[in-house]
């Protein structure tokens, strides 16, 4: 493709974790937005049920495996290669959360797990992509890395040593990425996303006790929802060139802090 094509094609996102939840509600939205969007995720079944309802490209990939990852940016440079817009925007979504265990009895093998997807999936997608990434800026001028931490990357909480960890290591692996990159046309964001309901997160971190996961939610005045992230990522990418949000912390009116959630309807004081 040429650098006069490039610049005139649609914008082109791969969204990692993009089987549910956040990643299938930001490909929804980004397609909705005329974004042409290749989505990648482990069940083949739900990426094909998302390419069906919203046009995307979709990939199965495991970001895990470093062969699974190389061989996606190996298929999208070929694709780049043969006239398809290339990859101007990576949005890291994929993540996990297991258990709630106190430091004292958790289990490394679930803290390694977190911290495999969590942050090595990440650190794998954007070395991988970072040269088509860098010739796509050379097109069109700016292209974009966002990353979906965590407001409990920002504060420690009981029971949530392993997931905090794994998300803050993430905060400042992008961090530093920013740095590392400074000078180029490469933005660099973070969404932080505080209490959101989605079908799976909570459901699966707590072994499928599904009691559980609602008690979490009872009563709280409107939970964010992944559509209410995913517009903050749309809003975010759209906007001009030369604005970059660092971090953005986003949660429900109802939840003060990470630690301070209300239950109960919100009503002005007397």
């Amino acid at each position: 493709m040429t650098a006069d094509a490039a610049a005139a094609a649609p914008r082109h996102a791969l969204v990692s974790g993009a089987s549910s939840g956040i990643g299938a509600a930001i490909v929804r939205r980004l397609t909705a937005d005329g974004w042409r969007v290749t989505g990648v995720a482990r069940r083949a079944d739900r990426l094909a049920a998302l390419a069906a309802e919203t046009g995307c490209a979709v990939r199965v990939v495991d970001v895990t495996s470093d062969a699974e990852v190389a061989a996606l940016a190996e298929a999208m440079r070929a694709s780049a290669a043969a006239g398809e817009p290339p990859i101007d925007a990576l949005v890291l979504n994929a993540g996990l959360a297991i258990g709630v265990d106190p430091v004292e009895s958790a289990k490394p093998a679930d803290w390694a797990r977190m911290f495999d997807v969590n942050v090595l999936g990440a650190q794998r997608l954007i070395a991988a992509f970072l040269p088509e990434l860098r010739s796509a800026a050379r097109a069109r001028g700016i292209v974009d890395i966002l990353a979906i931490t965590s407001t409990a990357g920002q504060r420690a909480y009981e029971g949530g040593a392993g997931y905090s960890a794994s998300k803050a290591g993430l905060k400042i692996a992008l961090d530093a990425l920013r740095l590392e990159l400074a000078g180029e046309p490469i933005r660099v964001v973070q969404v932080a996303p505080g209490m959101v309901r989605t079908d799976e997160f909570t459901l699966n971190r707590l072994g499928g006790d599904a009691e559980r996961a609602a008690a979490l939610y009872d009563n709280v005045d409107r939970p964010l929802t992944a559509d209410d992230v995913a517009r903050v990522v749309g809003d975010t990418l759209a906007l001009p060139e030369h604005i970059n949000l660092d971090e953005v912390t986003m949660r429900p009116v109802a939840q003060a802090a990470q630690h301070k959630l209300v239950r109960g309807p919100l009503t002005p004081r007397q």
